[in-house]
């Protein structure tokens, strides 16, 4: 069903954008020309396109809640574990480990530090 919808949406999208790009914009732009009457009259192109974009519009983000919501629910919400796994053990050709065992930093003596008055 997710892979359905997914696919759904991305013709929805692709159907949005075409219709986005064939309206009339201030400036000219990708715009449609047609006869002068009728479904295809300047008038009659831009009532329809406007109403297409709305309700692709609509359908995008309702399928986009959907998705979500289908996402939720495939993942389920577990409990969360608050500790951590320490068996972990230390690889015995470690290449990024010393020849012998990690020194500590030095510390500097009390009175090189200003901050520590």
């Amino acid at each position: 069903m997710f892979v359905f919808l997914t696919v759904v949406q991305a013709i929805v999208g692709a159907a949005l954008i075409t219709v986005i790009l064939m309206q009339r914009s201030e400036g000219g732009g990708l715009g449609i020309g047609g006869s002068p009457s009728g479904m295809l009259s300047a008038r009659g192109a831009a009532d329809f396109l406007t109403r297409s974009t709305k309700w692709l519009a609509v359908t995008f983000v309702a399928l986009s809640i959907a998705l979500a919501a289908l996402a939720v629910e495939g993942v389920g919400a577990g409990e969360i574990e608050s500790t951590l796994d320490r068996t972990v053990e230390p690889l015995a050709n470690d290449p990024l480990a010393g020849s012998g065992p990690a020194a500590a930093p030095a510390e500097a003596p009390a009175g090189d530090d200003p901050l520590a008055e």
